[in-house]
C-alpha cells in the first residue's frame, strides 16, 4: 500500500478525533449552555450540512480543472482546524452557527479531491482496499473522538469549552501530516485545461459511472441517519449515559471490516460484494424491527456497521474504476452531492414513519429500499476494468 494513502488514512483518522469531541457535544453544549431551543439546533445542522452538499461539486470540479488534488484538500483540512478555536470561544449561537459553517465549508472542499487523490495515488490492483484502509482510520477517529470527549468530561467536571480546546491539538496535526507526509503524484498534462461540467466533458461520464451514482443513491434511501440506530437504542431502556456508545459500538465494528473488505473488492465482483453488503443491511434493519431489547439492538447495530464497512469504501471505488481519470474530481462530487441529498430525504422520510407509524415501521422501510436498491443493481456492468483519461 502507498505511503500517502496511510498518510491520508491518518490525517482523516485525526481530524475526526477533533471533530467528533465536538460533535458529540455540540448538541448538549447549544442547549444546555447557550440555550438554544431544538429547532435552532435542527437549524443549525441543516444549514452546515447543506453547505457542504453544494461545496463538495464545485470543490471536485475545480480539483479536476487545476489537475491539483492536495491544495484543495489542505485548504479545506485547515478551514475545519481554524473552525475548532470558534467552539471554543462562542458566547452565542452566531459564533457555532459561524463555526459549522466554516467548518461545513472546509469539509465541502476536501472531500472530493481527497478521494481523488486516493485514486491517483493507489495502483488499481489494491484500489479497494486503499479506499478501505482510509475509511477504516477514518472511523477510528470517529469511535475516538466521542469517547475521548466522554472521557474528558468525567475528568473536567463537564467543562465543555476546555475539551472543545484540546480538539484543535489532532486538527492541527491533521493539516501538518497532509502538508509534510502526502506527495502529489505528477500528472502529465497532454491537452489544455478545459471546464469538466460543460457538456461534452460530461459526456466522457459513462453510462457505468451515472449508473453508480444512482445506485449510491438507492442505497443511501435504504441507510438513513445513524441517529435513529442512537433512538432505537434509547427505547431499549439503556442508561442515557450509555446511549451514544452505541455509537462507538458501530464504528468499532465498521472500523475492523472496512479494510478486509476493501481488500476482498479487489479480488472479486464489485456488484456482487455490493449486493452483498445491501443483504446485510436487510438483516439489520429486520433485526432492529422486531424489537427494541438491548441485546437485540446491539446486534442490529453491530450489523448496520458490518454493511458499512463492505460499502462505503467499495462504493468509492467504483466511482474511481467508472470515472476517467481527469475527472475523479468531479465524479466524486457529484456522486457526493446526489449522495447526501438522498441522505436528507432519506432522514426525513425516516422521521415522517418513526412520527406517524412506529419505530418498527421505519427500520422495515428501510429493508424494503434495500431491495429497490438490490434491483437496481442491474444498471452496474459487472466490469472492474479502470477507467481511461476523458476523450
Amino acid at each position: 500500500m502507498p505511503a500517502g494513502v496511510w498518510a491520508l488514512g491518518f490525517v482523516s483518522l485525526l481530524m475526526d478525533i477533533s471533530s467528533e469531541m465536538i460533535h458529540s457535544l455540540l448538541p448538549l453544549f447549544m442547549v444546555g449552555v447557550l440555550g438554544a431551543s431544538a429547532l435552532t439546533v435542527g437549524l443549525v445542522e441543516g444549514i452546515a450540512e447543506a453547505t457542504a452538499l453544494i461545496v463538495k461539486v464545485f470543490s471536485g470540479v475545480i480539483s479536476d480543472y487545476l489537475g491539483k488534488r492536495k491544495a484543495l484538500a489542505v485548504i479545506g483540512y485547515t478551514m475545519g482546524a481554524l473552525s475548532k478555536p470558534l467552539f471554543a470561544l462562542a458566547p452565542t449561537m452566531g459564533w457555532v452557527l459561524t463555526a459549522r459553517f466554516v467548518d461545513r465549508i472546509g469539509k465541502g472542499i476536501r472531500g472530493a479531491p481527497r478521494d481523488a487523490l486516493v485514486a491517483d495515488i493507489a495502483p488499481p490492483e489494491v484500489r479497494g482496499a486503499a479506499f478501505g484502509l482510509r475509511q477504516s482510520l477514518d472511523t477510528v477517529g470517529a469511535f475516538l473522538g466521542p469517547l475521548l470527549g466522554v472521557g474528558l468530561m468525567l475528568l473536567w467536571a463537564n467543562d465543555f469549552r476546555a475539551v472543545f480546546w484540546v480538539s484543535v491539538v489532532p486538527a492541527a496535526l491533521a493539516v501538518a501530516l497532509l502538508v509534510w507526509g502526502v506527495q502529489e503524484p505528477v500528472r502529465h498534462e497532454s491537452k489544455a485545461k478545459r471546464n469538466p461540467i460543460q457538456r461534452d466533458s460530461l459526456k466522457c461520464l459513462s453510462r457505468t459511472y451515472w449508473g453508480v451514482v444512482v445506485v449510491g443513491a438507492l442505497f443511501t434511501l435504504a441507510r438513513f441517519s445513524e441517529a435513529f440506530l442512537v433512538m432505537r437504542a434509547e427505547q431499549s431502556g439503556m442508561a442515557l449515559a450509555w446511549v451514544p456508545l452505541v455509537m462507538v459500538a458501530m464504528n468499532l465494528v465498521y472500523a475492523t471490516t472496512a479494510y478486509p473488505f476493501g481488500w476482498l473488492s479487489d479480488r472479486m465482483s464489485h456488484r456482487a460484494l455490493l449486493g452483498w453488503g445491501l443483504l446485510v443491511l436487510v438483516a439489520a434493519d429486520l433485526v432492529l424491527a422486531s424489537g427494541h431489547h438491548g441485546i437485540r439492538v446491539l446486534l442490529g447495530v453491530m450489523l448496520w456497521g458490518v454493511h458499512m464497512g463492505i460499502t462505503q469504501g467499495l462504493l468509492a471505488a467504483m466511482v474511481a474504476d467508472t470515472a476517467p481519470v481527469d475527472l475523479r474530481g468531479t465524479a466524486f462530487g457529484f456522486f457526493n452531492l446526489v449522495s447526501g441529498m438522498a441522505m436528507l430525504v432519506a432522514s426525513v422520510l425516516a422521521g415522517f414513519l418513526w412520527d406517524r407509524c412506529g419505530a418498527s415501521f421505519t427500520f422495515y422501510a428501510g429493508a424494503a429500499f434495500c431491495v429497490t436498491t438490490l434491483l437496481g443493481l442491474i444498471l452496474i456492468p459487472d466490469d472492474k476494468s479502470p477507467a481511461s483519461p476523458a476523450g
